[in-house]
C-alpha cells in the first residue's frame, strides 16, 4: 500500500477546494463546476464519510497487489516487479464525444492497414509523391523480409493501441500510434473490475459502457484469421517469458481467452506447419497473437541471435499455414516521422480528411523544419522516432540547457531519427494527493481490433503523470493509471454492471 496513504488522518476529502488553475479539466468546467457527466461521482465523493475515500483507495491497491498487476522497468537496478499505480477517480468521456473518437479511430487504422499493404507491395503511396522514399526505407520498424506478404483477409494490425491527448484548447489529437504489440489492455479491465466494487451505484446511475468482452472479442478476432477451416481453430500468446515488462498482460489475456500460453521454446516447425509441444504429443498451431518484436520472431529471418522465437516461423507464415497478430512489418506505422504523414495517408487511401488531427509536427529531416526545431529546443518536445515508453525525448520547457546542448547533437547527427512538437498544455483529471485532491496530465489509449469488422473497446487506458507539473505519463517514468469511463447513448440498453463494495 502507498505509504502516504497509510499515514493519511480520517479527513474528508471533497471537490470544494478543487481547482482547475486555467487547465482543460476532464470532470470540471472553468468556472469548478461539474461537467454533467461527471456529476454522479463527484456528489458521491463528496457525500462519503471522513476517511471513507481513503479506505476505499487503499482497498483498491491492496487488491492490486493481491491480483498480482505489476510491470517491470527495464533498467531498474532493483530488479523488482512493481504494482501499476492506481487512482480511483475515473476519466469520463460523454457520450458524444467517444462516437466522434470512434469514428476517427476506426478511420485511422482503416488507412494504416491500407498503407501497409501498400508499402509491402506495390508502394504506390511513394510512386505517387506522397511519402518520400528515403523516409520509408530509413525507418528501423521497415521489414524487407515482408515484401509479397498477404496476411489473412489482407489485414496486417489486428491489435491497435493509440495514444491521445487533449490539449489547453480542448482539442483531442493522436499523439502517436502503437500497431507493434500495444499493451495495457489488462489494466483497463482489472481496473474496471475494481471500480465496480469502489463505486457500485454510481457505476450504474452513470451509465457506464462495459470493457470485460474484450477477450472474447480479441479471441474471435484472432480466431477469424485461422488459416484451417476448423470448429476451434488453435490460438496461442507468444509472450518472450517471465522477464518481460508486460508478462502480466501476457498471461492474463491468455486466461481470459483460455488460450495457451508459450513461449518459442514451446513451437517447433515441421512439415511446413506450426505446431505446439504438449504432453500427448505436437498439436498444430494456427495463430499467434505475438507479444514479442519481429526481431526476435524467427532467427533464420531477423535476428540470427533470438533465443526467443521459432526457427522457421516465417516460412509458415509466408506459406499462409499460420496466422500472426499483429502481422510482421506493422511497426513501421508506429515510426514517428511516418506518424507526420498520417494525415496524407488518409487522404491518399479513404480520400478522406482526417478526424482526429495530428499533433503539429517538424521534420528534423526537413532543413527548414530541423533550423527552427534546433532553435526552439527550450519550446518543444522532442522525440526519436522508434523510442517508447518516455525515453528518447526531451521536453523543452523541463529540460536544462546541458540537456538541450546534447539533443542539438543528436539531431545532427541523425536527423532522421527525430520529430518536434509544440508542448501541449495537457487536460487534467482530479487525483488524490495526499489529504486533498490535485489536478494531474493524462492521456487515453484505446485499443482498436480489426477481425470480421473494426471494434473500438468503449474506453481504454488513461495513463496519469503523477508527479506534480509533469507532462510524462508513462509507468516507467512515474505514471499510473485511472479507470475510463464511457458514458452510454439514452438510447443504449446496458445491463447492471454493479458488484458487490
Amino acid at each position: 500500500m502507498n505509504p502516504v496513504l497509510a499515514s493519511v488522518p480520517d479527513v474528508a476529502l471533497s471537490f470544494a477546494e478543487y481547482q482547475t488553475e486555467g487547465f482543460h479539466d476532464e470532470l470540471f468546467l472553468a468556472d469548478q463546476t461539474p461537467r454533467p457527466e461527471a456529476g454522479p461521482i463527484i456528489q458521491r465523493i463528496n457525500s462519503l464519510p471522513p476517511g471513507e475515500l481513503m479506505r476505499r483507495q487503499a482497498a483498491a491497491e491492496r487488491l492490486l497487489l493481491q491480483l498480482g498487476i505489476t510491470f517491470n522497468v527495464y533498467g531498474d537496478n532493483q530488479g523488482a516487479e512493481r504494482i501499476f499505480p492506481f487512482d480511483i477517480i475515473p476519466r469520463i468521456v460523454p457520450a458524444h464525444e467517444w462516437e466522434w473518437l470512434e469514428r476517427g479511430l476506426k478511420q485511422r487504422i482503416q488507412a494504416l492497414n491500407l498503407f501497409i499493404n501498400d508499402i509491402y507491395h506495390d508502394q504506390h503511396i511513394i510512386k505517387d509523391g506522397v511519402i518520400p522514399a528515403e523516409i520509408l526505407l530509413d525507418a528501423k520498424s521497415y521489414r524487407e523480409q515482408c515484401h509479397g506478404i498477404n496476411p489473412p483477409h489482407g489485414i496486417w494490425c489486428h491489435v491497435t493501441g493509440t495514444d491521445l491527448v487533449r490539449g489547453g484548447d480542448g482539442q483531442v489529437y493522436v499523439l502517436e500510434d502503437n500497431l507493434r504489440c500495444p499493451s495495457g489492455v489488462s489494466y483497463v479491465l482489472q481496473n474496471r473490475s475494481i471500480m465496480k466494487r469502489t463505486f457500485p451505484q454510481v457505476f450504474d446511475l452513470s451509465r457506464v459502457r462495459p470493457v470485460g468482452d474484450y477477450p472474447l472479442r480479441l479471441l474471435r478476432t484472432l480466431e477469424h484469421l485461422s488459416p484451417r477451416d476448423v470448429a476451434n481453430p488453435r490460438v496461442v500468446v507468444l509472450t518472450p517469458g517471465v522477464f518481460n515488462s508486460a508478462y502480466y498482460e501476457h498471461s492474463f489475456l491468455a486466461q481470459q481467452m483460455g488460450v495457451e500460453l508459450v513461449e518459442g521454446r514451446d513451437l517447433v516447425v515441421a512439415g511446413e506447419k506450426l505446431y505446439m509441444r504438449t504432453t500427448s504429443g505436437l498439436e498444430q498451431v494456427d495463430v499467434i497473437y505475438r507479444r514479442i518484436d519481429d526481431d526476435f520472431l524467427d532467427p533464420k529471418a531477423f535476428r540470427a541471435d533470438s533465443m526467443l522465437g521459432v526457427e522457421g516461423l516465417m516460412n509458415v507464415y509466408r506459406a499462409g499455414r499460420v496466422a500472426l497478430a499483429n502481422a510482421p512489418g506493422t511497426g513501421v506505422a508506429d515510426d514517428k516521422v511516418i506518424y507526420a504523414y498520417v494525415p496524407k495517408i488518409i487522404k491518399y487511401y479513404l480520400n478522406e480528411e482526417a478526424i482526429i488531427p495530428n499533433v503539429p509536427t517538424y521534420i528534423c529531416e526537413n532543413e527548414d523544419e530541423r533550423a527552427y526545431v534546433l532553435d526552439h529546443l527550450d519550446e518543444l518536445v522532442v522525440k526519436a522516432a522508434n523510442e517508447s515508453g518516455g525515453y528518447g525525448m526531451l521536453v523543452g520547457p523541463h529540460s536544462t540547457r546541458e540537456q538541450q546542448a546534447q539533443f542539438a547533437e543528436l539531431i545532427k547527427a541523425n536527423p532522421r531519427n527525430y520529430i518536434a512538437q509544440p508542448t501541449l498544455s495537457l487536460s487534467r483529471v482530479p487525483t488524490i494527493c495526499g489529504d486533498h485532491f490535485e489536478g494531474r496530465h493524462v492521456d487515453l489509449r484505446p485499443y482498436i481490433l480489426y477481425g470480421k469488422e473494426i471494434f473500438v473497446l468503449p474506453g481504454g487506458l488513461t495513463r496519469v503523470a503523477l508527479r506534480k507539473g509533469s507532462l510524462v505519463v508513462n509507468s516507467s517514468q512515474g505514471g499510473g493509471s485511472k479507470d475510463t469511463w464511457v458514458i452510454a447513448t439514452n438510447q443504449e440498453q446496458l445491463t447492471p454492471q454493479s458488484a458487490t463494495p
